[in-house]
C-alpha cells in the first residue's frame, strides 16, 4: 500500500482519525488514503489534495488560538483538572465557576487558580494571543455548571461538567448480589395485549418475577421509536434500528391503561379493533408489528380527541415544557413521515431540516397531527413511570433496567433532528473479527465528536437522562462505541474503514454522572474486539462489563474459565439474544440455522463437530464442580447446572433469559440476515415451539425451578 502523505497523517491525528489500527489478529493494518479523506469529508474537512490538508492544518490551528475557551470542559468529582484560556497576550484572564445551583467560586479560596504555562504566544492574523492555564478547585460539586472568564471588556463562558470517579452499584443493593430477567417485550404477549408485548405485560412481568421469586430487574430491549409503516414500508423490527433513540415506541402501549379510555363512548369499538389483532395474531408464528399499529393507531386515535380534566391537562401541559424543543421536533417527523414518507433525505427540500420555514409552515397547518404524537409520548412516560414505580413497590432493588442502542435509522426522526451533529456521507459499524471477517456496517449516522464538544454534549446529556428517567438501570449495547467507533465510507465495504476517537472522558463522565442522579446501574456491553485498557477504565469509574458464559475461555489453558476467575463488575448470563436460547443453544440450532441461510465459512459437520467440542468441555467443567452428575443431560438439568454456575462466579449481577426459563429453542436475532430470518419478531414459545402467554409463565413449574435456583444461589450467606 502506498505510504500516506504526512501533512493527511497529521490532520488525521489532529482530529482523532486512526492511520492504522490492529486487527482481531493482531496484525498492523494501514487504512487507505481514500477513506481517510471520506471520513474527514464527514467531519467537514476536505483533504483531497495537499494544499487541502495544509489549508485545513492552518484553520485548525487558527481555530484553536481563537478560541477563548474549551468548547466543553470535564472533570471529575476530587480532581484537580486543568483547562486553558486564550486572551490577548498581556491582558489579564479573570476566571470564575458560576454553579448549576446559581452560587459563585471566585479567588484563590474556591475557585479556579492559575498555574504555570510557558507556552509561547501565538499571531493570530496580526493579534498576539497568549495561553493560560487554571486548575479548578477539587471540591466541586457534581453537576451541569458555567466556567466564566473575564479580560478587560470582554466576557464569554463554556459548559463545565463535574462527573463521578466512581459509580458503582446503587446503595439501595447495599453488598448483596442481584439477579434479574432478561427478555425482548415484544415477544411476551398476555391475553389483554394487541399482538405485542405492552408496558402493562412489562409491569406484570416485573411484578411476579420480584413478588414470586425475588428479582431485582427486569432487563428490556429497546424500547425506542420505530418510523411508522408508510407508504409500503413496513415498521422497522429491529430495536437496534430505531428511527429515535429519545423517544419510546407507542407500539409498547396499553390502550385500555390510558385514563381517558373510561372516558370514551365507542370502548365497544376498541375492544372490536383489539380482538381482531389478537385472532389473527392467534394465526401466526411471528410477531406482526404493522397490523398491531394499525389497529392500535386507530384506538389511540378515538382517546385523543376524549377531552381532559383540567388536572390532566396540567400534567400535558408539564410535559410538553419538560421536553421542548426535541418533542417538537420527533412529532413532527412523524406527522411529516406520515405523509411524505419515512425516508426525509426523499422529502421536499423545504422539509429536510428541522429549522427550515416549510417545516414551521407544516406545523402550524397540521396541529391535530404534530399533537398526536407528542401525546402518544405523553403516555409512554406515564405508562413508563408506572411500570418502574410497580416494580420497586413489589420488592424490586432496581426495577425496569433499559437498553440503549448504538445509534439511529439514517432516514429516521433522529437523523433529521440532530442531523447537524451527525457525520453524514459515513455508517458505524465494525471492522472484520474472527466471526464476521467481512466486517459489519450497521447503517447508523455517527456522532460527530467535534459538534458533540461544540454543544456541550447536550444531545447526549439528554439521551442519557430520558432513557434512565424512569429506570433502576441501562445496558449500554456496544459501550466501546463511547471510546472509538468505526466508520465506513457510504458505498465502501466495511473493511475499508477505519476509527474515529471519542472524548470517552466526557462521554462516559455523563453517562455517570445521569446515573448517579438517577440512582441506577450502568452495564456496558463490552464483546467481542475491545481494547485492554478500555474494560480497565470502566472497571476505574464503577461501570459495569457483560459476560456471556459460551464466550467465557481461558485463554491459557483452553476450555471454559473457571467461575472464580470471572469478572466481579459485570453483569453475568448464560446466553444474549444474538445467539438462540439455551435449550437450542445446547442442541446446535445456531450451527443448523447458520447453514440453512448459507452463513457458514466452513463445512456443518466442522461446525457441529465443534459445538459438540464446547458442549462436552461445559458439561465436565459443571461435573467438575459439582453441579451435574454422570449421565445426568438432559437440557433442562443443563440449563439448570449452567445457571447454578453463574453463581459460583464473582459477578455482582446475574441476568436470567424469560427465554430459558420456558424452555424456548428459538432465536431472536440471526446476525447476518435481515429478512431471511424473522429477525426481532419471534414469539416467547414453549419447548414444543407453540407460542406462550404471560399468564402461562407466572403458573410454568419450570420457570419457577429455575427463578428459585438462580434466587437461592444470590442469596446472602448466612452464618
Amino acid at each position: 500500500m502506498t505510504e500516506l502523505a504526512p501533512s493527511l497523517v497529521e490532520l488525521a491525528r489532529r482530529l482523532g482519525i486512526a492511520t492504522s489500527y490492529e486487527d482481531w489478529s493482531g496484525r498492523e493494518v494501514q487504512v487507505n488514503e481514500n477513506t481517510l479523506v471520506a471520513v474527514l469529508a464527514a467531519l467537514g474537512v476536505s483533504a483531497a489534495t495537499e494544499h487541502d490538508r495544509n489549508h485545513a492544518l492552518k484553520a485548525h490551528l487558527g481555530a484553536f488560538w481563537a478560541r477563548p475557551l474549551p468548547p466543553t470542559i470535564v472533570g471529575r468529582a476530587g480532581d484537580q483538572t486543568r483547562f486553558w484560556v486564550h486572551v490577548t497576550h498581556g491582558a489579564p484572564a479573570e476566571v470564575w465557576v458560576e454553579l448549576e445551583d446559581g452560587t459563585q467560586r471566585f479567588g484563590p479560596d474556591s475557585g479556579p487558580v492559575q498555574v504555570d504555562n510557558f507556552t509561547p504566544p501565538f499571531d493570530l492574523d496580526g493579534r498576539w494571543v497568549g495561553e493560560a492555564s487554571f486548575v479548578l478547585p477539587t471540591d466541586l460539586p457534581l453537576g451541569y455548571h458555567r466556567l466564566v472568564l473575564r479580560s478587560g471588556d470582554y466576557q464569554t463562558s463554556t459548559a463545565l461538567i463535574v462527573t463521578p470517579d466512581w459509580l458503582g452499584l446503587p446503595d439501595r443493593l447495599g453488598n448483596r448480589r442481584a439477579w434479574g430477567l432478561a427478555t425482548q417485550l415484544y415477544s411476551v404477549r398476555s391475553r389483554q395485549s394487541w399482538g405485542v408485548g405492552d408496558l402493562t405485560d412489562l409491569a406484570d412481568l416485573a411484578l411476579w418475577s420480584a413478588s414470586a421469586h425475588g428479582a431485582d430487574y427486569v432487563l428490556v430491549n429497546p424500547l425506542h421509536a420505530a418510523a411508522p409503516p408508510s407508504h409500503k414500508v413496513p415498521m422497522e423490527p429491529s430495536p437496534y434500528l430505531p428511527t429515535s433513540r429519545r423517544f419510546v415506541n407507542p407500539l409498547y402501549l396499553r390502550v385500555e391503561a390510558i385514563p381517558e379510555f373510561a372516558e370514551l363512548p365507542k370502548r365497544g369499538r376498541v375492544r372490536a379493533l383489539r380482538e381482531e389483532v389478537q385472532r389473527a395474531a392467534g394465526r401466526l408464528d411471528s410477531i406482526d408489528r404493522d397490523s398491531a399499529w394499525t389497529a392500535k393507531r386507530a384506538a389511540l386515535r378515538l382517546i385523543h380527541r376524549v377531552p381532559r380534566s383540567a388536572g390532566r391537562e396540567l400534567a400535558y401541559a408539564a410535559f410538553r415544557n419538560r421536553e421542548g424543543r426535541a418533542l417538537d421536533d420527533f412529532a413532527t417527523w412523524c406527522a411529516l413521515a406520515e405523509k411524505h414518507g419515512v425516508d426525509w433525505r426523499r422529502w421536499p427540500k423545504s422539509l429536510r431540516h428541522p429549522y427550515s420555514p416549510g417545516v414551521a409552515e407544516f406545523a402550524a397547518k397540521n396541529p391535530a397531527a404534530v399533537d398526536f404524537h407528542r401525546w402518544l409520548q405523553w403516555q409512554l412516560d406515564e405508562q413508563l413511570a408506572a411500570a418502574q414505580s410497580q416494580a420497586v413497590r413489589a420488592g424490586m432493588a432496581l426495577g425496569i433496567m433499559h437498553d440503549l442502542a448504538v445509534g439511529v435509522h439514517p432516514t429516521g426522526a433522529d437523523a433529521w433532528a440532530l442531523q447537524d451533529a451527525l457525520a453524514l456521507g459515513v455508517t458505524a459499524g465494525a471492522p472484520p473479527d474472527e466471526f464476521n471477517q467481512l466486517g459489519q456496517d450497521w447503517s447508523q449516522p455517527p456522532w460527530r465528536p467535534d459538534r458533540l464538544d461544540e454543544l456541550e454534549y447536550r444531545p447526549f446529556r439528554a439521551l442519557i437522562r430520558t432513557v434512565l428517567r424512569h429506570a433502576g438501570g441501562v445496558r449500554i449495547d456496544h459501550i466501546i462505541g463511547l471510546f472509538r467507533l468505526w466508520w465506513i465510507p457510504d458505498g465502501a465495504p466495511p473493511t475499508d474503514g477505519t476509527y474515529v476517537r471519542y472524548d470517552h472522558e466526557a462521554m462516559i463522565g455523563i453517562v455517570a454522572l445521569e446515573a448517579h442522579r438517577a440512582g441506577a446501574v450502568v452495564v456496558g456491553e463490552d464483546l467481542g474486539t475491545v481494547e485492554p485498557w478500555v474494560r480497565d477504565y470502566l472497571l476505574l469509574r464503577g461501570l459495569l462489563g457483560t459476560s456471556i458464559l459460551w464466550f467465557e475461555q481461558d485463554d491459557a489453558g483452553g476450555g471454559p474459565l473457571p467461575a472464580e476467575r470471572w469478572r466481579e463488575y459485570c453483569l453475568s448470563s448464560v446466553t444474549t439474544h444474538d445467539l438462540p436460547p439455551t435449550a437450542g443453544y445446547l442442541a446446535g440450532d445456531h450451527v443448523r440455522l447458520r447453514e440453512s441461510l448459507g452463513l457458514l465459512g466452513r463445512s456443518v459437520e466442522a461446525e457441529l463437530d465443534s459445538a459438540a467440542t464446547e458442549r462436552a468441555a461445559w458439561l465436565a467443567e459443571l461435573r467438575r464442580v459439582g453441579l451435574l452428575d454422570d449421565g445426568e443431560d438432559s437440557p433442562e438439568r443443563l440449563i439448570l447446572a449452567l445457571y447454578r454456575y453463574l453463581g459460583r462466579t464473582p459477578s455482582r449481577l446475574l441476568g436470567v433469559a424469560l427465554t430459558d426459563a420456558v424452555g424456548d429453542r428459538r432465536t431472536q436475532n440471526q446476525p447476518g440476515t435481515t429478512d431471511e430470518y424473522p429477525n426481532w419478531r419471534v414469539p416467547l414459545s414453549g419447548p414444543d415451539g407453540n407460542p406462550v402467554v404471560l399468564e402461562d409463565v407466572f403458573t410454568d413449574p419450570r420457570a419457577a425451578e429455575l427463578l428459585d435456583a438462580v434466587r437461592a444461589i444470590t442469596a446472602p450467606k448466612t452464618t
